[in-house]
Formats: C-alpha cells, structure tokens, sequence
C-alpha cells in the first residue's frame, strides 16, 4: 500500500471516529471568541499594570495604618461614597452641570479658533497684525482673570462657559497657527504647479496636512477646559464636580472629596478618548506608526 493511500486511510479513519463518537472536531464559538480575547486582555493588563498597583496601595495603605484614613480613605470607601451620590441623585446633578458647561465652552471655541487659526497661519498680513494680542493674551493665565470674568460676566453660567472658552482658545489657536505653517512647501507648490485653484489647494492640501497638529491642539484645549471648569465651579457655584470637591473639603466629607477628583478624572480620559477616535476617523489615510 502506498504511502498516499495510507494517509487517506488514516484521515477517513479519524473522520469515523469523530462521527461514531459525536465529537465535532472544531471549537465551541464560546472557546473561540475566548482565545481571540487574550492578546487584548493581556495587552490591557500590561497597559494598566501600574494603576492597578496604586490602587490596591491606596486601598491598603489605609487599613493597615501606614496613612491616616481620615486624610486618606480607602479606595472603597471612596467609591462607596460615589454610589451614595448617584443614589440621591446629587452626582447626576454635578456631573451634567459640569459636562453641559465643558461641552459648551470647548465647543463653542473649536468652532470660533479652528477657522481663525487657519486663516492666521494662511494670510501673513493677518498674522502679523494678531501676533502681539496673541502673545499677550496666552501669556495671561486664565485663573487670573477668573474675578475679572465674575465682576462683568456674574456668578452663573455665562462667567464659567466663557472661562472655559478663554482657557480653550490659545491651545487651539497656536497649534492652529502651527499647523498651517509647517505645511511641506513642496506639496503647496506641486498642487500649484498642477493647476489647484487657492479654494482646491486650501481644502485638498492644507487642511489634510495640518488635522494631525490641529487635533493636538483640541486635546490639549479639552484638559485646559477641565482644569478651568473646576476652578470657576469652586467660586459662586451650587452643582458641579468643582462645587463637590470644594464643599465636601469644608464639609469634611473626604471620600466625597477624592471621589469628585476621580470623576474629574473619568471625565478628561472619556474626552481624550472621543477625540482620540474621531481623529483615527478623519486621518484613516495617515499611516500608522510601525512597532
């Protein structure tokens, strides 16, 4: 018997007694669908290693006393506190009065910066005209003008949204400005060379080449709105995650304290991650970085 016979022999062989034992030789979706998820968990796991680590110290280091947990309460009992809140509904409150001024704010100067800092970095007269106003304002720090916008502006909403707007705009409008600059002159000049009309040149060359920078503006802007937000919230305000964490310090109510930070927290990765995803979606033709 030759040796091709033997191996069909061998193979209807196998085929029988999987059929004469009713095992079906593929595996579940259920096992499938497990060992398609270990590279990512296990990638996960390495990315997070070291916040795992802090947590587990912040909730140990409490209750075995090596940190007075009056200062410093255990990472549980600052969650438990979180899921009192959300029980009376008080961190609905904050969260939203917070998330609707953030959004706001950071919204209303994408819209206002982007397409100034476009036409700043584009016509050179304009440039030149805006540069010492430029350079005065972000060099003027916005907390410091936080009695400045509560004097004109009052202690409601106005005040905040247009703190966060400030903080957001020079983020935004440099890294704009950049953007437009560092454009490769040699794209410019081979689209000009093939007959690009000043509209075609703008929105198929510049624009495309200038999204990477611009989008490190808007995720740098996100945090300034963040950071700004809380320290306008902890002035003249009655709800947001700023008016949490000011008054559980008065009040003494300290895991409801660490427990606004960390929503603070929560919040600015939630942006970063939107923005990180629309940016992989409007720059799908970028090359990825190789490892």
């Amino acid at each position: 018997m030759s040796s091709l016979e033997m191996l069909t022999l061998l193979e209807l062989t196998h085929g029988r007694r999987d059929t004469f034992t009713g095992v079906d030789p593929r595996p579940s979706p259920l096992v499938s669908a497990a060992r398609a998820a270990i590279p990512g968990l296990t990638a996960f796991g390495r990315r997070s290693l070291l916040l795992i680590v802090l947590l587990a110290v912040w909730e140990a280091a409490p209750r075995l006393g090596w940190i007075d947990a009056v200062f410093l309460p255990p990472f549980s009992d600052v969650i438990a506190s979180g899921w009192q809140l959300a029980q009376t509904g008080e961190l609905y409150d904050d969260v939203s009065a917070s998330l609707l001024r953030a959004l706001s704010g950071f919204l209303l100067s994408v819209v206002l910066f982007v397409p100034l800092g476009l036409a700043v970095g584009w016509y050179t007269r304009l440039g030149d005209l805006l540069n010492q106003f430029v350079e005065i304002c972000r060099n003027t720090a916005p907390l410091a003008l936080l009695p400045v916008f509560i004097l004109l502006l009052g202690i409601g909403e106005l005040s905040k949204i247009t703190m966060v707007v400030y903080s957001c705009a020079w983020p935004l409008l440099l890294n704009t400005i950049a953007a437009v600059k560092q454009v490769d002159p040699l794209l410019i000049k081979s689209a000009r060379t093939m007959g690009a009309t000043p509209q075609q040149l703008f929105r198929k060359v510049i624009l495309p080449a200038a999204l990477p920078t611009i989008f490190v503006g808007i995720r740098l802007a996100s945090a300034s709105a963040m950071l700004v937000l809380v320290a306008s919230e902890m002035v003249g305000a009655k709800a947001g995650l700023g008016y949490l964490i000011i008054n559980s310090q008065y009040s003494f109510l300290i895991p409801q304290m660490y427990f606004g930070i960390i929503g603070i927290t929560v919040i600015g990765l939630a942006f970063n991650a939107v923005l990180e995803a629309l940016e992989r979606r409007l720059m799908r033709w970028k090359a990825p970085v190789a490892e």
